[in-house]
């Protein structure tokens, strides 16, 4: 079991204790660090100004929003990332939601899994820059042909019929960049394990990873899959909240969860309510939506149960967190990404290293 340190994104401004966390943390044999992004902070120049301080732990994005960028302009930052690091950047990412994607990014969020596949494609294609990048994709074109494809500007539908297929100026220092997705949904996750070198699962309890066991297999078992079940890497989020009341550290977990379960998503289409339901916890999730939905957030807080907490979640004593452990190195997971204050990431280094 390796460990990583998860940074997160930024609330109303940067962790003033971000470096000396992250120093800490590679001090303490973490494996990585990461960053992510919404739409506030975005997830790359955290993890260069962080990382340039670092020599051994490797820096990843957990994760970039694709419709933030163009799949070459992802690929690009990647291969910077890669050179400045010394070969020490993965590059995770994912499709994130319709009301961030449409809302922030004024994009369409139809066809995730067409688009993702497309775009791990395109980038695959920079990075080994074996010749100018050509894609004949729906959503993707490259170069861009009139007519087809993203839309021209109303004023020229046509575009000016002069796209020339180009492949980077930079040598990428390693042809093949690792690329981990996050992914919640079955399919996305088989997807994930057809295409990707690994996953972030989210919300992720291990007594109840029993679907995401078939998925996995499924995306493994499609030709021309580039890993198996052994090489694969799974980078599992888990909060930690040390209390030796055991409630008392389940409600430092709550609003997370209360915010993901009941207002990252809108109802019908909340990815992050569907997999508390899977787990069978969907009478609870809906009480917890309903709640948010209404305006009462705190009472959306309350109402998730401490079982659902503990499902994927280490809460109360040290001797309790430290009892825990085995259910964690059984798990799918190779990597547990850990955020938390310098005391929390001592803890788990002590535990799981």
């Amino acid at each position: 079991m390796k460990l990583g340190f998860g940074m997160g994104y930024w609330g109303a401004g940067p962790n003033p204790d971000s470096q000396e966390l992250v120093l800490e943390a590679e001090r303490l044999g973490y494996d990585s660090i990461w960053t992510a992004e919404a739409y506030g902070s975005d997830a790359l120049t955290p993890l260069a100004w962080y990382g340039s301080r670092t020599s051994k732990v490797r820096l990843g994005t957990s994760i970039i929003q694709m419709s933030a960028r163009t799949p070459v302009a992802t690929a690009m930052a990647a291969i910077t990332m890669d050179h400045l690091s010394g070969g020490r950047f993965i590059l995770g990412l994912g499709v994130s939601g319709p009301q961030v994607v449409e809302g922030w990014y004024g994009q369409s969020f139809a066809k995730p899994l067409a688009r993702t596949r497309e775009y791990l494609a395109i980038m695959r294609q920079v990075f080994a820059r074996q010749g100018p990048v050509v894609f004949e994709g729906e959503h993707y074109p490259i170069p861009y042909v009139g007519g087809s494809g993203l839309p021209a500007p109303a004023t020229n539908p046509e575009g000016e019929a002069l796209g020339k297929a180009l492949k980077p100026i930079v040598h990428p220092l390693r042809a093949d960049i690792p690329i981990f997705m996050g992914a919640e949904g079955p399919k996305n996750v088989a997807l994930a394990a057809e295409i990707a070198d690994g996953w972030f699962p989210f919300l992720y309890a291990p007594e109840h990873e029993e679907y995401y066991r078939e998925a996995l297999a499924e995306g493994f078992a499609r030709p021309g899959a580039r890993r198996n079940q052994d090489s694969f890497e799974v980078a599992a989020p888990v909060a930690i909240a040390i209390d030796d009341d055991i409630e008392a550290a389940a409600n430092r977990i709550r609003p997370f969860i209360a915010l993901y379960v009941g207002g990252m998503g809108a109802r019908g289409q909340n990815f992050h309510f569907d997999v508390v339901a899977r787990m069978g916890f969907e009478a609870e999730a809906h009480k917890i939506q309903d709640l948010y939905l209404a305006g009462e957030k705190a009472e959306a807080t309350a109402s998730v149960p401490t079982e659902l907490v503990e499902a994927m979640a280490m809460v109360g004593p040290v001797a309790k967190i430290r009892e825990e452990k085995d259910r964690w190195t059984r798990s799918l997971a190779t990597t547990l990404i850990v955020s938390g204050d310098a005391t929390t990431i001592r803890t788990a280094a002590e535990i799981f290293l």
